[in-house]
């Protein structure tokens, strides 16, 4: 059955609620002052006494001197947006208003900000109250945002409105401005536990093997170089060949961690949708967690097509990890055991391997020895993974995914 072209699509029910104001509105204040001056003209009009009728051409001056002046109010004032690098979904963070009052003579007194796009990647709508801004002035307000979802959130249109100054008349203009900000998966604390599960299934890698490079151990001389410490000059050895050389130090690598982020869909139910969204969010918690305790992390997962980052440690590493993680698209093609085949030369002795899937994958023939398996819907999970109460995985995918859910 085909919907008609003029009846309105219902939002879905875990929408975020958008209220846009209408460009000249009344308020109830407002109405009630009409309706007076309405009497009072009427009464003049009945009566002809001079004084109702000078006070019925007051009551209509101030009601004029209301909607002038809030319409000066609204005029030449810039907005910019000073957002965060990025959020977590289920974490507050705050965003920054910045409002220029352009006009060389007039201030801008109470004057409320709300986003009209781009607000359904959080839990309410987000809006920014400001006192006062003086004549070529710029005045910085804060906006509280709680994410709810995943993904890249673009903020186009917002609407800037006052009802200075009796708050009889509303006002309200539209301008648009282009930004956008980035939301990461929910993350959960990590038993430790978990890690150090991690940590004894690598017994033969880096985690035992001396490397060259560190600080800890004698590992062997080589050539003095330019930029080398001069402290590690061994004299003796440079004394008796004419060159100089240089101890090197043994340095002990971290386990490597290799996680298999399946996020394939067996079907469009919420609770398939909600279990690839722990999932997601599982694989985030770890690596960070990981990450921060110095562990080297890669991750191999489906973004259109296959997409690996290699084992490495750092700040960069991380944020490159949740970035992925946050704007994975929908997969209902690419299942864990093509996975595995896609990805089984990164599978290297000295790397944990760690398969994070959503249930039961049904590898059979395909399961490697020392893969660790964890899956979304086991209820042992919520031992190592402790997720804010906020977090509503039936809510975290990217508003482009929820469209087709049946």
């Amino acid at each position: 059955m085909s919907l008609s072209p003029f009846k309105p699509v219902p939002a879905p029910a875990t929408a975020t609620p958008v209220r846009r104001r209408p460009s000249l509105d009344f308020s109830i204040t407002g109405l009630i002052y009409c309706s007076m001056m309405m009497f009072m003209g009427l009464a003049a009009i009945n009566s002809q006494a001079n004084l109702l009728f000078g006070v019925f051409g007051l009551m209509i001056g101030i009601l004029v001197v209301s909607g002038t002046v809030s319409r000066i109010v609204l005029k030449k004032l810039l907005v910019v947006r000073v957002l965060p690098k990025h959020g977590v979904v289920g974490e507050s963070m705050t965003a920054y208003y910045e409002i220029t009052n352009a006009k060389r003579f007039w201030p801008s007194l109470s004057v409320t900000l709300a986003e009209l796009d781009g607000v359904e990647g959080f839990t309410r709508q987000p809006h920014s109250y400001m006192l006062h801004a003086a004549p070529k002035m710029t005045a910085s307000v804060p906006a509280e945002l709680i994410p709810k979802r995943r993904g890249l959130h673009v903020l186009g249109r917002y609407q800037i409105a006052t009802s200075f100054p009796f708050g009889f008349i509303k006002r309200a203009i539209i301008e648009r401005h282009k930004d956008d900000v980035l939301i990461f998966p929910a993350l959960a604390q990590v038993d430790g536990r978990l890690l150090a599960m991690c940590r004894s299934a690598d017994n033969t890698g880096e985690s035992i093997r001396p490397r060259p490079g560190g600080a800890d151990e004698f590992y062997g001389l080589k050539e003095f170089r330019s930029g080398d410490n001069p402290r590690h000059i061994y004299w003796r050895r440079s004394a008796r060949t004419g060159v100089l050389v240089s101890k090197e130090m043994t340095r002990v690598a971290p386990p490597r961690l290799l996680l298999l982020v399946d996020t394939c869909l067996r079907d469009r139910t919420p609770a398939s949708h909600a279990l690839v969204e722990r999932n997601i969010a599982t694989a985030g918690s770890l690596a960070a967690t990981a990450l921060d305790q110095g562990l080297s992390v890669g991750l191999c997962a489906w973004s259109g097509g296959p997409l690996s980052i290699l084992p490495t440690r750092g700040k960069q590493q991380r944020e490159e990890v949740l970035t992925v993680l946050a704007r994975l698209p929908l997969n209902t093609q690419f299942t864990a055991v093509q996975l595995l085949d896609e990805f089984q030369n990164m599978m290297k002795p000295g790397t944990t391997v760690m398969l994070l899937t959503p249930t039961d994958p049904g590898l059979a023939d395909h399961a490697r020895g020392g893969m660790l398996v964890l899956r979304a819907d086991d209820d042992s999970m919520g031992q190592y993974f402790r997720f804010g109460a906020e977090v509503n995985f039936t809510t975290c995918m990217p508003p482009d995914q929820e469209g087709s859910i049946v």
